[in-house]
């Protein structure tokens, strides 16, 4: 029963957004700055993950939503609308990381408690485990850390992201495995890491 209400929540906001487009679409500035509220710290805070830069963050931002108010007429509701905002965002910041080719780091304060389904938990990230995590995450290639930020910290689905990045589903469950293998492996490689593993493991097999 709860699941059915959660369905319909979001078939419920995704109808309000598709309705929202489509008065943008016939140039609406009030359904604009209706969906800039809506998505605004959502995708600066994306687009901070993913280049390190809170000022150049808030520059695609704007980027992003001047895109979805111009180029409204391009979406089609067959797709989530937050599916093809974040895919805006998504290749805006892939084009400026290929031109600055800077090194991606992730400010892991915002993060905590969702870097991976297989290491997640209620607790908050102790100091020192966070320390490795970033370190992790920055050295992780940028094709296996933008769907794993996606998968746990956006939390859309491996079909979504599939939709977001245009690639296919399978491309995505590989890469966002090797992400989280590789963050696994960092963790395993301290002793903090391998207590933290060990404890989710217990609380996900029942293990005494």
């Amino acid at each position: 029963m709860q699941r059915n209400k959660k369905d319909k929540g979001l078939k419920k906001v995704r109808m309000d957004e598709q309705g929202l487009v489509q008065q943008i679409q016939a140039g609406d500035e009030m359904a604009f700055g209706e969906i800039v509220r809506m998505y605004k710290d959502k995708i600066v805070n994306y687009l901070w993950q993913l280049t390190g830069d809170y000022q150049k963050a808030v520059e695609l931002s704007q980027e992003t939503f001047m895109r979805v108010f111009f180029k409204s007429n391009k979406y089609k509701p067959i797709a989530p609308f937050s599916s093809w905002i974040y895919s805006i965002a998504s290749n805006l910041a892939k084009s400026e990381l290929k031109r600055t080719r800077r090194v991606l780091t992730v400010p892991l304060d915002l993060v905590e408690n969702k870097v991976s389904d297989s290491y997640q938990t209620g607790d908050c990230l102790n100091s020192d485990l966070s320390k490795i995590v970033r370190k992790a995450l920055n050295a992780l290639h940028p094709r296996y850390r933008i769907p794993v930020i996606l998968k746990d910290i956006e939390g859309f689905s491996q079909e979504e992201i599939a939709q977001i990045l245009k690639k296919p589903v399978g491309t995505i469950k590989a890469r966002i495995s090797r992400g989280r293998n590789y963050l696994k492996k960092e963790l395993e490689k301290s002793s903090s890491g391998i207590n933290f593993l060990m404890k989710n493991e217990e609380k996900e097999y029942g293990r005494v």
